[in-house]
Order: C-alpha cells, then sequence, then structure tokens
C-alpha cells in the first residue's frame, strides 16, 4: 500500500489492540477496550468495518469468527501522524516542537541524559 489510510482517534485505540497481537477477535478487541471505552460493541464493530474499508485491517474466517490482523505497520502510522502533527501545529519545524515540549513539560535528569544521548548519536551519524 502506497499511501497510508487517515486514521481518526477512535480508529487509533482498535489498531493499538490489533497492532499488539498477531490476531484478533471482535469479541478480544471488544474486551480489551471493556475498561478503557464506554462505547457499545456496534460502535466498536463499526470502527472495525471503517478500517477495513480504509484496507488498515484485514480478516480471514475462522469458523463463525472474524479474525483481524493488521495490513499497515504501527511503525508507519506513527510516523506519518507524527509528521502531520508537525506540519499542522509548528509548520514543519521539528526545531519548534521540540522546544516547546522540553520549555512546558517537567523532565527528569534521566529525561534529559536521554535527550542528549539521542542528539549526540545524531551528531555522530551525520558526522561521518
Amino acid at each position: 500500500m502506497n499511501k497510508l489510510p487517515k486514521i481518526s482517534d477512535s480508529e487509533w485505540e482498535i489498531m493499538k489492540i490489533v497492532w499488539s497481537k498477531d490476531e484478533v477477535t471482535s469479541n478480544e478487541i471488544i474486551e480489551s477496550l471493556s475498561g478503557k471505552q464506554q462505547w457499545k460493541s456496534t460502535t466498536i464493530k463499526s470502527l472495525i468495518s471503517r478500517l477495513l474499508n480504509k484496507e488498515a485491517i484485514g480478516f480471514r474466517k475462522n469458523g463463525k469468527e472474524y479474525v483481524y490482523y493488521s495490513l499497515i505497520s504501527e511503525e508507519e502510522c506513527i510516523k506519518e501522524e507524527s509528521q502531520s502533527f508537525l506540519k499542522r501545529v509548528f509548520n514543519g519545524s521539528l526545531n519548534d516542537m521540540i522546544l516547546n515540549l522540553v520549555k512546558s513539560e517537567e523532565l527528569t535528569n534521566e529525561d534529559i541524559n536521554e535527550l542528549r544521548d539521542i542528539l549526540n548519536e545524531k551528531l555522530d551519524v551525520e558526522d561521518k
């Protein structure tokens, strides 16, 4: 698939469950969401149907049950969604986003050291 489908916030909740397992039934999805969301099973099945139509998930029939699996990777979707967010909110400026997050969030020394390590690794790769 060339272009990733646009996935709504509600659909993301379904995709997280699908990504966490190789294959999952609608009953397993409903059960997984029962403590987190107040959605009726019909709502969840509608979201599953939308994801099927968008070709984000596929299915196979196993007896009377449908077993769902992801057709798109979580990593690809996170990357696409991150880039979309960056363009929409920060006019594509990664620097502005990082500065905003660093200034507005409380960072532990461990967080700062991890950020420093990531930036140093990036410098090392670009210097080679």
